[in-house]
């Protein structure tokens, strides 16, 4: 059997403000982080940029929520010419999975003609999105995904996206830095 993070305690740990995180794909721990800033996507007031609105409207490509779990994770934890290391070690991912079966981690994916293109994970709990991690094969897919997401959390009347650290693509649609202190009164009150 595959080592994992409980899931209560990663539960727990995400209810204090903390998420995990491998220093690379090959380390064979995680660091628990709850980083000094946090940075939010506002679902009520998110922001669609009319081109990229445009351009998913145009799109034939088609959405799963909560299919292929395993292959979304998988994708995200890859290196590519963006981004040239990653966090998501084994620990990481086995652990996430294990969530994905207890219903608390969430997927979205994009394919095109039968074949994923993009995707996106996160942690839910509650009324609130932790994102940990998206993946784009084509341009923007991934923030049609992101669009999926906020359509799917403005409908169940979620009320915090946690994106964690400050990601200047995602400044686009509304996002913003509050500090920890803020962070942790919403937290108090969302997750229940």
């Amino acid at each position: 059997m595959n080592k994992i993070i409980d899931d209560q305690i990663l539960i727990n740990l995400y209810k204090k403000g903390y998420f995990p995180m491998a220093e690379s794909s090959f380390s064979k721990k995680v660091n628990f982080y709850k980083p000094n800033k946090r940075f939010i996507i506002p679902i009520d007031n998110f922001h669609i940029p009319k081109k990229l609105y445009s351009q998913f409207k145009k799109t034939n490509y088609d959405f799963k929520i909560n299919l292929n779990f395993n292959y979304i994770i998988h994708k995200c934890s890859l290196t590519n010419k963006k981004r040239e290391g990653t966090w998501i070690n084994s620990l990481i991912k086995d652990s996430y999975i294990n969530l994905y079966n207890k219903g608390y981690a969430k997927c979205i994916q994009c394919s095109d003609k039968g074949n994923i293109i993009g995707g996106l994970y996160g942690v839910k709990i509650g009324k609130c999105f932790f994102g940990e991690s998206m993946f784009s094969e084509k341009n923007n897919v991934s923030k049609f995904c992101l669009l999926i997401l906020i359509s799917i959390l403005k409908k169940n009347n979620f009320t915090l996206l946690d994106s964690q650290f400050l990601n200047p693509h995602l400044v686009q649609f509304g996002g913003y830095e509050i500090n920890n202190d803020q962070y942790n009164i919403i937290l108090k009150k969302k997750y229940r």
